[in-house]
């Protein structure tokens, strides 16, 4: 599929089974008239691989380099798997990674798991972002387990300040495959 009808198509499936309208508390706590549930599409056998393909294209047009995408579990971890089979489909090496909201206390004691990010270029993933916390809780993580993050990207930005946020407080650009106005919110 062409990355312009991979682009639109999974624009189509978020504004068909993601977008969900009526007054919602988001995890933020902040109020919205509707809710963009992207675990409907990032698990969602079809859009899945696109989220992959748009996903990896638009960090690829950014003109990134970096070996490992991830995020704190549970929004980024579907997106994370999905650039990792989309970029091994095209021979490319990369490593996905989740993050877990606290360090175990058992175990290895990890607050990243997967294959290290200790001396790599990651990206720090999530579906979408309201107030960025989630990303920069992830960017945290990774930072702590020695891993460079050099950019956060979203599936969906909902204009509601996270990009500023997170660029001032991480230092890192934030990318987003779709705005709130280009999905009709």
């Amino acid at each position: 599929m062409s990355e312009t009808s991979a682009r639109e198509r999974l624009k189509e499936l978020i504004q068909e089974l993601a977008i969900v309208r009526g007054k919602v508390t988001l995890s933020s706590g902040k109020e919205a008239d509707y809710y963009i549930d992207l675990r409907r599409v990032t698990l969602h056998q079809e859009a899945s691989g696109l989220v992959g393909e748009v996903m990896l294209d638009l960090l690829d047009e950014a003109k990134l380099e970096f070996t490992n995408v991830g995020g704190l579990t549970m929004g980024a971890d579907p997106v994370g798997t999905a650039i990792m089979h989309t970029a091994r489909a095209k021979q490319r090496a990369i490593d996905a990674f989740v993050v877990r909201k606290a360090q175990k206390s058992y175990g290895m004691g990890r607050q990243v798991e997967g294959p290290s990010v200790e001396g790599r270029d990651v990206i720090v993933l999530e579906d979408t972002s309201t107030t960025g916390g989630s990303a920069l809780t992830a960017v945290e993580g990774v930072r702590k387990a020695g891993g460079n993050v050099i950019a956060v990207a979203v599936i969906v930005d909902r204009d509601t300040g996270a990009k500023e946020r997170i660029e001032e407080e991480a230092g890192v650009p934030y990318l987003f495959a779709y705005g709130k106005d280009e999905l009709g919110l």
